[in-house]
């Protein structure tokens, strides 16, 4: 059974850092690109960066270039998010993903997802 999850999630004020974890379970995480994503109240699913799984490549939205940084550690089954310089417009729930394919953004493209970690910032 593929399970995805996630935790680190909580408050923190503004310019501060959080780092997320997600566990995987119930597949083989070494051949999955693994992505975050975010989800504003009444909003779509917004992807926050991505890490390939054929060559470690890192790739993120514009929002978070330059203040998050994605890794993931194979023998752990787990990919992180290291969330720096936070900034109130952060505030959200971030959930982790798995795809198939290298360098995937849009949501539609992974297969299995987390239940979410809360992150909020105040200023």
């Amino acid at each position: 059974q593929v399970q995805l999850v996630e935790s680190g999630g909580g408050v923190m004020q503004a310019g501060g850092s959080l780092r997320l974890s997600c566990a995987a379970s119930g597949f083989t995480f070494s051949v999955y690109t693994m992505g975050w994503f975010r989800q504003f109240r009444g909003k779509e699913r917004e992807f926050v960066a991505g890490i390939s799984w054929n060559d470690g490549n890192t790739y993120y939205s514009d929002s978070v270039k330059g203040r998050f940084i994605i890794s993931r550690d194979n023998a752990k089954n787990t990919v992180y998010l290291q969330m720096n310089n936070l900034k109130p417009e952060d505030t959200s729930a971030y959930y982790c993903a798995a795809s198939r394919l290298l360098t995937a953004r849009a949501p539609s493209l992974f297969e299995s997802w987390g239940q979410g970690t809360q992150v909020t910032v105040s200023s």
